[in-house]
């Protein structure tokens, strides 16, 4: 069906000229277009507009799963008809196999699978492969290796009712999937017999199970049931059951499989000893002929990933199949904040790479186990069709494709714009790229960077003062007296770890409620340490680069940046307009940077503000709008949820007899299983690490290690 979009709003501000501009680029056949949107503008929702009037599958990137998490949320309420799927990495905690020879210390692969979020994920290819009205919201899992799609289709069985079919092969086929036979716990990826009546729970589905019925070689009725009470919902006269893992090989193309990996195996043991390597030949033979025994007896064997160019029949060097194989081949891809996006796309490949040849140098691994790996920046473009880039701070390479790339010049470029001094990195680049007259215009009037900084909310970007250097502490506490005696919150950043944590002491002893935030806090403690903000358990939040995108602090109306003209990365143009962006949520907001001198960054971020402003002015006396602060709850704390369990174990220790420790225990992990379900990654990883203190306090993590579900990120270490 095509996309419908629900929503009882409409557009409003720039998101009208934005869609429609982003619409004409598009169907003009334009490769690359950026909307450079602010905060709080409704970005998301012109996207939304614009794959409506498109009518294509859509692939929507995000940089982290939290973000990931959201647009999926967002795109599911503009979208309840149509199939909008997420899909992540399913490792809730992964540490990669590696080897480090300066110590002779070998760590091997651990790891914890989210099963909900392994269902999200074939429930993604299931929906690519069966309906073209789909939206994938994901993370750079997306560029990662998965099945061929050749090798998945091939996989898949239709059965129609009346069709001649015995039992015998039904089954067998249900086994080639990687199902699994199971007559007392029925679960996803797993099928029961009982007599002529099969009953398969499909791996992307939680909550329906189908029921074949058999009368002979005949398949006599297909029903759709509820695996938990029986109740039949419908028959059906047509089902496609699909694979219940994403990685699924045909029997035939694992029989050449394992030749070639035994070929490849001889050929590298006789290299090792040529070269008179014979601990790293004894090792590559070892452990190859191990999985390949697994590969035979069992279908499958630990690692089995890094014989993935073999399994696909790749020839070496070529990239790996990814989720963007599964797209139709007129997607459009949407990647949010691009410009955290595109470098960490860019970074993934370098990385693993690096890792894995320590791996094949030492005999870990064979060679083939470098074309396991992400796709690289190059491979990952030539796969990309049409591309929106989003961000309110897009970097010299989306704005550098959406300008040059498509071959869209106007006779004047600098007069496209002229008053988009938003795009200061626009101005930039063109004045370092100057054209000259008569170049070709794809389409007349076909925009390519689209702004949008009108808020329907009428909030305008917040005003920018700049103060010296000399007595900018004193001069960052009083006006932080200030905001406090009006109940409004404060953000100070400073440029190093050091001089946040002394700066927070000093305010301290001042009497100020402070605290900072910096990359040595834990995850979970800077989720805490943004909520007291928000509650005003502290008033003041002293910080350095974490003070960014993503955060949403309403109650913070002042920004004080110290060293502002100390030019560099954490001063850069982008990191200026990113952390002003922080008292945008606030109609008092007001940035304070203190410097003597006006850098380029500096002047930038000036220069946008007013422009914005002006923009946003003009905007609320045409319409009436009176701008009001964005009110929003603030979450409870997710040290709450554990309070109880806390005063338990405080009593535990006093009486080892009044309380069952496992009972605990049990219930904490259930907990975390179902946040880590509803896709709460915060809060599931507070409660893993509740668990852990509850089995390191008692001594049942020595005891009963078989009983550690999701274990805390750390080494494990052997001499190899």
């Amino acid at each position: 069906m095509p996309f419908e979009l629900a929503s009882i709003y409409k557009p409003q501000g720039d998101q009208e000229q934005a869609i429609d501009k982003l619409t004409r680029s598009l169907q003009a056949g334009n490769r690359h277009q950026t909307l450079l949107g602010v905060t709080g503008s409704g970005k998301t929702f012109t996207v939304a507009n614009v794959i409506r009037e498109l009518d294509r599958p859509t692939l929507v990137m995000s940089h982290n799963k939290t973000l990931a998490a959201q647009l999926y949320s967002e795109f599911k309420q503009f979208f309840p008809r149509n199939a909008v799927e997420y899909f992540v990495s399913y490792f809730d905690y992964y540490q990669p196999e590696a080897y480090i020879p300066r110590t002779d210390t070998y760590i091997e692969k651990d790891s914890s699978i989210n099963e909900e979020i392994e269902r999200l994920r074939l429930s993604t290819v299931s929906s690519l492969l069966s309906r073209r009205d789909t939206i994938v919201v994901a993370s750079v899992s997306c560029i990662y290796g998965l099945a061929s799609p050749e090798d998945y289709l091939q996989m898949l069985v239709t059965i129609k009712q009346g069709q001649t079919m015995t039992r015998e092969a039904f089954l067998a086929k249900l086994v080639d999937m990687l199902y699994e036979r199971n007559d007392v716990g029925f679960a996803r990826g797993k099928f029961r017999v009982r007599g002529d009546v099969v009953e398969v729970h499909q791996a992307q589905v939680d909550e329906e199970a189908i029921r074949v019925e058999f009368f002979g070689d005949e398949i006599e009725r297909i029903s759709r049931f509820d695996p938990l009470t029986g109740a039949v919902h419908d028959t059906l006269t047509t089902l496609t059951i699909f694979p219940a893992k994403q990685f699924v090989t045909p029997s035939d193309k694992l029989q050449r499989a394992t030749r070639a990996i035994r070929a490849e195996l001889d050929h590298r043991v006789m290299e090792f000893e040529r070269d008179n390597k014979l601990l790293e030949a004894q090792r590559i033979k070892q452990r190859t002929e191990f999985d390949l025994e697994m590969m035979q007896e069992m279908g499958f064997c630990n690692g089995i990933e890094n014989y993935s160019r073999h399994l696909t029949g790749r020839p070496p060097g070529s990239r790996p199949y990814t989720l963007m194989d599964f797209m139709p081949e007129d997607f459009l891809l949407v990647i949010d904040e691009s410009h955290a996006t595109v470098p960490q796309v860019g970074g993934m490949f370098a990385g693993d790479r690096s890792r894995k040849s320590v791996l094949v140098n030492y005999g870990f691994r064979l060679p083939s186990a470098l074309d396991n790996r992400p796709l690289n920046f190059s491979e990952f473009m030539d796969m990309t069709k049409q591309t929106i880039y989003v961000s309110a701070t897009p970097s010299e390479f989306e704005l550098r494709n959406s300008v040059v790339g498509n071959s869209a010049y106007l006779a004047n470029p600098d007069k496209l714009f002229r008053q988009e001094t938003a795009a200061v990195a626009v101005a930039g680049f063109l004045a370092k790229n100057k054209k000259q007259d008569g170049f070709d215009v794809h389409q007349p009037g076909a925009h390519l960077v689209v702004e949008q900084i009108i808020r329907p909310t009428g909030l305008l970007d917040p005003r920018i003062t700049i103060r010296p250097l000399k007595g900018q502490i004193d001069a960052t506490i009083e006006l932080c007296r200030q905001r406090i005696e009006r109940g409004e919150r404060v953000l100070v950043t400073t440029l190093t770890k050091r001089t946040a944590e002394d700066l927070a002491d000093y305010l301290r002893d001042t009497g100020l409620k402070v605290r900072y935030l910096h990359s040595d806090i834990d995850t979970i403690e800077r989720v805490e340490i943004l909520r007291g903000l928000r509650a005003g358990e502290c008033d003041v939040l002293v910080g350095i680069n974490l003070l960014r995108e993503g955060l949403d602090l309403p109650e913070v109306s002042l920004v004080c940046i110290l060293d502002a003209d100390k030019e560099g990365y954490l001063r850069s143009q982008t990191s200026l307009i990113q952390t002003a962006g922080r008292a945008a949520r606030h109609v008092e907001g007001e940035v304070v940077l203190f410097a003597d001198q006006i850098t380029g960054s500096m002047q930038a971020l000036i220069d946008v503000t007013e422009y914005r402003r002006n923009r946003q002015i003009a905007y609320n006396e045409e319409h009436g709008i009176t701008p009001t602060s964005v009110v929003r709850a603030v979450q409870e704390s997710l040290h709450v949820i554990l309070k109880s369990s806390e005063t338990k174990q405080g009593t535990l220790m006093e009486s080892p007899t009044g309380f069952d420790l496992h009972e605990l225990i049990g219930e904490l992990e259930r907990d975390m299983a179902g946040a880590a379900a509803s896709l709460e990654y915060e809060r599931a990883a507070l409660l893993r690490d509740q668990i852990t203190e509850l089995k390191n306090g008692s001594g049942l993590s020595k005891i009963e290690p078989s009983r550690k579900t999701y274990p805390k990120p750390g080494r494990k270490k052997q001499k190899a």
